[in-house]
């Protein structure tokens, strides 16, 4: 039988609760033939998520999960086969992003703050390894009992549509994938249908692709049978290859497990070697 992959996890970097060495131990208990680890808008893990691979049968692809723009929507693209000669790269390119983002979050804080949530911004900061996002914050309102769930966050008060919620000015969708490819990496749109109806998903793919788009995400946690067989007919449509993961975030996400997501999630290893191929070994 072949073996399976997860190409598509976060680690405490990020919004996981799992460290880097510790997302590669459990991948190595299930026996997963290999995984990314692609915290948002962070390449900070990835030296300790490689050195912790060495050795454990488990292959570690780099990658970064980037958080963009296009059409007033939020959408995330994954970075894999990041190499260590562009992380410095990456990071100078992000700084003015996640100055914007971190200006995001003290004002969502302040405004929850403002609504009776006694919420301490400092607090969440020194619980992250890396970036700060809505997760961070949600898991302290789950940990004061303002909230039963992250999710509950996240629908109740964390929504942009809810007014405390800003979002910072994300980089270009396009130029975000352009990035990807200058770098030699492989560039795969994340979970299409979470964030786009499939007459968007079809308007923004045309530019994508010719901007280099890799793969997309046709695999996922909460992916039904149907939206699986939906976009893997889309991503054959404009030549696109196959990827999937998790998004496993640990205990962010207790219903998301490494490996088997809801536990019908399956990846397969062929999947990593065609994404393979497409990156820059030079």
């Amino acid at each position: 039988m072949e073996k399976l992959c997860d190409l598509h996890t976060h680690s405490t970097y990020s919004d996981g609760t799992l460290t880097p060495a510790q997302l590669i131990a459990l991948a190595s208990q299930k026996g997963l033939a290999a995984v990314a680890l692609c915290d948002h808008n962070t390449v900070a893990g990835l030296p300790a998520f490689v050195d912790a691979a060495e050795g454990s049968g488990v292959e570690a692809v780099p990658g970064i999960e980037f958080s963009t723009e296009y059409a007033g929507t939020e959408l995330h693209i994954l970075g894999l086969f990041i190499k260590p000669c562009h992380y410095e790269r990456i990071n100078t390119l992000l700084r003015q992003f996640l100055d914007r983002k971190e200006k995001s979050n003290r004002q969502l804080v302040q405004r929850l703050r403002e609504a009776g949530m006694d919420l301490d911004y400092e607090q969440i900061r020194q619980k992250a390894a890396g970036s700060i996002n809505r997760a961070r914050i949600a898991a302290q309102m789950v940990e004061k009992g303002y909230c039963e769930s992250v999710k509950q966050a996240f629908s109740q008060w964390l929504s942009p549509k809810r007014g405390y919620y800003i979002p910072p000015l994300r980089p270009d969708a396009y130029e975000t994938i352009r990035l990807i490819k200058s770098m030699g990496a492989v560039a795969v749109l994340a979970h299409p249908f979470l964030s786009m109806e499939e007459g968007m998903l079809r308007a923004f793919l045309p530019e994508a692709v010719a901007a280099g788009l890799d793969g997309m995400e046709v695999y996922y946690s909460t992916y039904d049978e149907a939206t699986t067989a939906l976009a893997k007919s889309i991503a054959v449509e404009y030549g696109l290859l196959f990827s999937g993961g998790s998004d496993f975030h640990g205990e962010n996400k207790p219903d998301i497990d490494l490996g088997s997501g809801r536990g019908s999630l399956a990846v397969p290893k062929k999947v990593l070697k065609m994404l393979k191929t497409r990156q820059d070994t030079e």
